[in-house]
């Protein structure tokens, strides 16, 4: 009688299965995308206008797609990293989605990304749109700070998730497809609008015996102490109670505006990054809110016109 050995299993692997993925843009944040998936074990796919730009990663393992569509077949999760909206048009333009799950990289507007969604919605694919909180040499180094904010289909989102997360942290903002978008310009705006002050302060000091790296040191730290500050105001467009917590009311503050001007005049520095806020707070005072903080001013910021 012939016997039969017991049957085993081939012992598991713990290499870890990556995700195939296609990318779509080897502009700068396109490429540290791609070098991060690449350094993390992941099959990839780029296509790029310019075929040029692809050869750098070919050496690192990447395949190169002569064409869009041909890198969309590739693989069922797409990444798009582009100019902008119309250069995505562009490139899908004639691409077959159907079944493929479509991440939007691209910086646009809120009305950019839903009008993604609804094309992809139109031929079969889930879609999220990612807004990207990062310079490219943040992209795939834990710890830089870099973060991707993602909205549109949480069940792509949940599904695709720890590949998403490979390049920077993640966080996901709503199913609308636009709050990404709507959330990474905002935060841009609060950036543009911090600039501006550090460009006046420093102005006021060029010209003195001040170190500026000295300066710098009190700054940063002035700005890190102030910055609480957006926590009042949210609990206060919460609560509706614009004067809870203000310890320096408008008032105040009005009054003290022309000390910001005066010195600026004596130093020889151009008040124009300064008088647009100084003129919404005079309003808001005019309009008998003195005894609030500054919060007041987003409801002239949002007030229709006309």
């Amino acid at each position: 009688m012939e016997s039969h050995s017991p049957s085993v299993a081939p012992p598991a692997s713990d290499t870890p299965v990556r995700t195939p993925l296609a990318l779509l843009g080897l502009g700068a944040m396109g490429s540290a995308l791609a070098r991060s998936w690449l350094a993390a074990g992941h099959p990839l796919t780029v296509w790029n206008r310019t075929p040029g730009r692809a050869e750098p990663l070919a050496a690192a393992g990447a395949a190169v797609a002569d064409t869009a569509a041909e890198a969309v077949a590739s693989a069922e999760l797409v990444v798009v990293c582009l100019l902008d909206h119309a250069s995505v048009g562009a490139t899908l333009a004639g691409v077959d989605p159907t079944g493929k799950d479509l991440v939007d990289l691209t910086t646009g507007t809120p009305a950019d990304a839903r009008a993604g969604a609804a094309w992809a919605a139109e031929h079969g694919a889930r879609f999220l749109a990612g807004g990207v909180l990062a310079v490219p040499p943040m992209i795939g180094v834990p710890g830089a700070g870099g973060r991707v904010l993602y909205s549109g289909s949480g069940e792509l989102f949940a599904a695709r998730r720890d590949t998403l997360a490979v390049p920077a942290a993640t966080r996901y903002v709503g199913a609308d497809p636009g709050f990404a978008a709507l959330q990474d310009v905002a935060l841009l705006s609060a950036m543009t609008s911090m600039f501006a002050g550090i460009s006046h302060a420093f102005a006021l000091i060029r010209k003195e015996d001040v170190d500026p790296r000295e300066f710098a040191s009190l700054l940063t730290g002035w700005l890190t102490a102030m910055a609480p500050a957006a926590h009042r105001a949210a609990a206060q467009l919460h609560s509706g109670d614009y004067s809870s917590g203000v310890t320096s009311t408008l008032a105040m503050q009005v009054a003290g505006a022309p000390t910001l001007l005066r010195t600026a005049a004596e130093q020889g520095v151009s008040t124009e990054l300064l008088l647009p806020y100084l003129a919404l707070m005079e309003r808001r005072l005019a309009d008998g809110h003195g005894d609030e903080g500054n919060t007041g001013l987003i409801d002239l910021l949002t007030a229709r016109k006309g």
